[in-house]
């Protein structure tokens, strides 16, 4: 499940020292938040990867934590997710470390991979 994003050229985080690192990369960053749960493996991961194929404008780095396995990175991580509470899985897209759009595990739930790669893909036209 890991192997899912990573060999699609994301960059594991897996230390609060690597949240730190990325997100303090200038430009955009995307962040998936990967867990084990159908709707990850179903849709949020597949939707993440459709998004960035057919983007015109995508993120300059990708980057995902696992949460339940990269305990202390995705807890560092979740401090720059703020107001929102945990959500696993969950997407965030930052930009000069700035959180600028995010989707939650509730917008996530239920719905296709392609309503994700729309919303996803509408938030890169507007800040990547």
């Amino acid at each position: 499940m890991k192997e899912e994003l990573t060999e699609n050229g994301f960059t594991e985080m897996q230390t609060p020292e690597e949240v730190k690192q990325q997100l303090e990369q200038a430009g955009t960053t995307l962040v998936v938040v990967n867990s084990v749960c159908g709707c990850s493996a179903g849709t949020a991961r597949p939707g993440v990867l459709m998004a960035l194929h057919y983007a015109t404008k995508k993120p300059e780095h990708l980057s995902t934590s696992f949460a339940g396995f990269d305990v202390d990175a995705v807890k560092e991580l979740r401090k720059h997710l703020l107001p929102y509470p945990p959500s696993s899985p969950s997407i965030g897209l930052f930009k000069d470390g700035q959180l600028v759009h995010f989707i939650e595990r509730h917008q996530i739930e239920g719905r296709s991979a392609q309503m994700i790669a729309r919303n996803l893909m509408t938030a890169f036209e507007e800040h990547c």
